[in-house]
């Protein structure tokens, strides 16, 4: 017996009922269907009406079409298009366009494109000096004042609705012919062209061509609408075809073998929480830009995928997300809250890895001074970052490596090896060569570490880098301060350089001011660092003999002499002190003095803030501290004062110069952020005793 035969018959009366009904639907649907074909055209009209008002109300765009009408059921067919922004040249021009919506989702209130057709279309971006066809897209709409507005907002529903919005707005079928989008300013002309493009129930497979053909790329991959799903993969036909425009406009350069997207899934989970499921990857991507390299950055491939999370209030990247180059893996953990305050989470923790294979991973030409470098051994690291950009004193950081099986088999072309004999440093100002100095017994200047005053050596660590000898190249709270400063300046106003980080910046790398030089002083400093190659006193040593003291005067022998005709040895605790002073802003080191050949009375605050500190870590055992730590035993050199200013009388009166006031208000400015530095490695006491 099967299923049918269970089903009990239906009575004369129920029969009747349910013919009835079925009737009586389909009534209703063909009464619809009458009503809807009667009155069809009288809304096409008002739909037509509608978008021309919004475009001219909002945007001041002119929409133009000789003609429009129902094709059949539900495809609408327009003919000479013309968009024509107001005082502006013509943007898009399109011959014929058919568009059909489908009728099922649209019984449910959505309106869904089924079949888009588009013949001779011609989108044309035009910038004359200031003035371009296309600056609507920046116009911001006058905000309408609210006695009140809700500052929450749901950023799942929100994401929703866009992903929909723009799902709806693409049609399973398209056909597309002789597509051409162009830019054209004042001395640039570009255009991109599909000769033919279509959508064959989601599959496509496009053709782009940059101007007539001088490159082309590959689009292929299939896009669903209704499970909002899309895969699309793009190759060049062109090796090292540069994207358009970007080169011009921006100074970079991006080329490309491949690169594959995929949004596998959208999973609204509720109201408040999304995610969207999906992978990216590339195959020898190529930038190219001077910010970030002087050489071609080229990364051969690499892949992510994984899962984005969005709640009500805040989007996070899933922790089992994985991020792989080559054989290196990583799984990053990032959650951002925008409102109230922008709060930022970032976490790394990766299990013991081959070291070699981070190292495989970083692409050709990013960090030079790796390159050909050979490690063996296993690592792991751990990195937990959390900030309130509201209240950047709440920050959280931890960094932590384990290294102890790290070992270097052979150096790229940085070699630290090398550090252990004698060796030309090149000093720069800013891209200009300015001196070749050799750090080795041949350079007369060259001064060994036991030949300089351990005063100085004292004074100089206290104020660049306290705990120089203990740490392995970086300080922890110096860059939680720096962050901390940074966020509220709004503006990078301090960096977190120790003396390992400095001396691998000015020996090894290049003079860029770029995020990437920042991150390969980083590596070259740990590499440094945990190889132990090279001991801390020789790092000093160097240190001391290549730092600029002033215009043109580089190395301690050189300072001691220009500032007071004495040699590294024979310097006191106040030249020390001073000498330490100007080492942040080397140039401005005869600006601390009078026309006496005295130090200014400002410079005071400096000397009793890291006298007190030498005093307070036991460092003067040997001193006999004079006042204020010999700040008015310090004397100019004759020959480097400046002349007596004119009208001056013997009270110590000097007419105001607003430049050079300036100047000391930045000066006292970067004092006051050193010693927020100290109050965490000392405590207040000894930075707030003896300031007066």
């Amino acid at each position: 017996m099967n299923i049918i035969d269970k089903i009990p018959a239906l009575t004369p009366n129920q029969r009747k009922i349910v013919i009835w009904a079925v009737g009586g639907i389909l009534a209703i649907i063909i009464l619809g269907i009458i009503v809807t074909l009667s009155v069809r055209g009288k809304l096409l009209d008002s739909a037509v009406l509608k978008v021309k008002s919004t475009l001219l109300d909002r945007y001041d765009i002119d929409f133009q079409t000789s003609q429009y009408k129902f094709s059949g059921l539900k495809t609408v067919t327009f003919n000479d298009i013309v968009l024509l922004p107001k005082d502006r040249d013509t943007l898009a021009r399109i011959e014929k366009m058919s568009v059909s919506v489908r009728i099922w989702p649209l019984l449910f209130g959505d309106v869904k494109l089924g079949r888009l057709g588009l013949v001779n279309s011609k989108v044309t971006l035009v910038k004359k000096d200031s003035v371009s066809n296309y600056d609507f897209l920046f116009k911001k709409e006058q905000k309408v004042p609210t006695v009140q507005r809700d500052s929450s907002t749901n950023y799942a529903a929100l994401i929703d609705g866009v992903i929909k919005q723009v799902f709806f707005k693409i049609p399973s079928d398209m056909e597309l012919s002789n597509f051409e989008a162009s830019y054209q300013d004042d001395s640039l002309f570009q255009k991109i062209r599909l000769p033919t493009a279509a959508v064959d129930g989601g599959d496509f497979q496009v053709a782009l061509f940059l101007n007539d053909h001088d490159a082309q790329w590959n689009f292929a991959g299939s896009v669903n609408p209704d499970k909002q799903q899309l895969h699309v993969e793009i190759s060049s036909e062109n090796e090292n075809a540069e994207l358009p425009l970007l080169r011009r406009k921006l100074g970079l350069g991006i080329s490309f073998n491949k690169i594959v997207f995929d949004l596998s899934r959208v999973n609204r989970i509720s109201h408040d929480s999304l995610t969207l499921s999906g992978s990216w990857g590339f195959e020898d991507l190529k930038v190219n830009h001077p910010r970030l390299s002087q050489e071609d950055i080229i990364l051969p491939e690499a892949t992510a995928e994984g899962q984005i999370n969005i709640g009500s209030r805040a989007l996070e990247i899933d922790p089992k997300s994985t991020i792989r180059a080559k054989d290196f893996a990583f799984q990053p953990y990032v959650k951002f809250i925008p409102k109230p305050d922008k709060e930022i989470e970032l976490s790394i923790h990766t299990q013991r890895f081959k070291a070699q294979d981070f190292f495989d991973a970083i692409p050709a030409g990013l960090f030079e001074s790796l390159e050909g470098i050979k490690v063996d051994g296993e690592i792991a690291y751990d990195l937990d970052f959390k900030v309130n950009l509201k209240n950047p004193d709440s920050l959280l950081f931890s960094s932590r490596i384990d290294d102890k099986n790290l070992k270097i088999v052979n150096w790229g072309r940085a070699n630290i090896n090398s550090l252990n004999t004698a060796f030309t440093y090149h000093a720069y100002e800013d891209t200009v060569l300015m001196r070749e100095i050799v750090l080795g017994t041949e350079n007369p200047n060259f001064t060994p570490l036991s030949s300089i005053a351990p005063i100085l050596r004292k004074t100089l660590l206290n104020t660049e880098d306290p705990y120089f000898y203990e740490h392995s190249g970086f300080e922890e709270e110096a860059f939680k301060l720096s962050i901390i400063t940074n966020i509220k300046e709004e503006a990078f106003k301090r960096g977190a350089s120790t003396i390992s980080m400095q001396f691998v910046k000015n020996v090894f790398l290049n003079r860029n001011k770029t995020m990437m030089r920042k991150f390969e002083e980083i590596l070259l400093v740990w590499l440094m660092e945990a190889s132990n190659q090279v001991s801390k006193d020789r790092l000093f040593e160097i240190y001391l003999n290549v730092i600029e003291w002033g215009k043109n005067v580089y190395g301690i022998k050189e300072a001691s002499k220009y500032y007071f005709g004495k040699l590294p040895s024979e310097l006191t605790l106040g030249e020390s002190l001073y000498l330490s002073s100007i080492v942040p802003r080397p140039k401005t080191g005869l600006a601390s003095f009078e026309y006496t050949g005295h130090l200014k009375p400002w410079v005071m605050r400096h000397f009793n803030t890291y006298g007190s500190i030498l005093r307070r870590r036991g460092q003067l055992t040997d001193e006999v501290v004079p006042a204020n730590y010999g700040f008015y035993q310090v004397t100019l050199e004759s020959n480097l004062r400046p002349p007596r200013p004119k009208g001056i009388v013997d009270t110590g009166f000097v007419e105001r110069d607003p430049q050079h006031e300036a100047m000391m208000r930045e000066m006292e400015q970067d004092e006051v952020r050193r010693r927020n530095l100290l109050e965490r490695l000392f405590g207040k006491d000894s930075t707030n005793n003896e300031m007066q």
